[in-house]
């Protein structure tokens, strides 16, 4: 498996409570550095989200781009309306990902994030498990 045609290194979705709900990493790749990483975007999407806030007439963008880059990774997040947040880290290297590429990813996220808590065996806070989401992932990363 070539990891230089993966679209992310890393997908997350956290929870409420900042406990992770769902992480992916890619083969190969430093797992618990990207879940540091993942980690310490939340801070930014904290912040960001406080900002939007304080906003009048507040249109929630649930979109929040580039978190933070490092020299290896680009941390991108996105949070929901129901506080649930999503972190894809991207090799700072894959210069071929456009803003609106990542944005995509994001929605297609959501939307299976959606299917998997309309489950009515899933329940809300609990690890995601879900094969079908696993497969969705496992998609979405390679470009698919």
């Amino acid at each position: 498996e070539d990891i230089a045609v993966e679209m992310a290194v890393c997908v997350s979705v956290i929870g409420k409570e900042n406990s992770p709900l769902y992480v992916w990493v890619g083969s190969g790749r430093e797992e618990l550095h990207l879940h540091y990483l993942a980690h310490t975007g939340l801070d930014v999407i904290h912040e960001k989200v406080a900002t939007v806030a304080k906003t009048p007439g507040d249109t929630r963008e649930l979109y929040l781009g580039l978190l933070y880059a490092s020299e290896e990774y680009k941390v991108f997040g996105y949070t929901t309306n129901t506080r649930i947040k999503f972190v894809i880290i991207t090799d700072a290297a894959n210069t071929s990902l456009r803003d609106n590429e990542i944005r995509m990813m994001f929605r297609r996220l959501h939307n299976m994030y959606t299917n998997v808590v309309c489950n009515p065996f899933y329940i809300p806070g609990e690890e995601i498990t879900s094969k079908e989401f696993d497969k969705g992932v496992s998609a979405l990363v390679a470009g698919n």
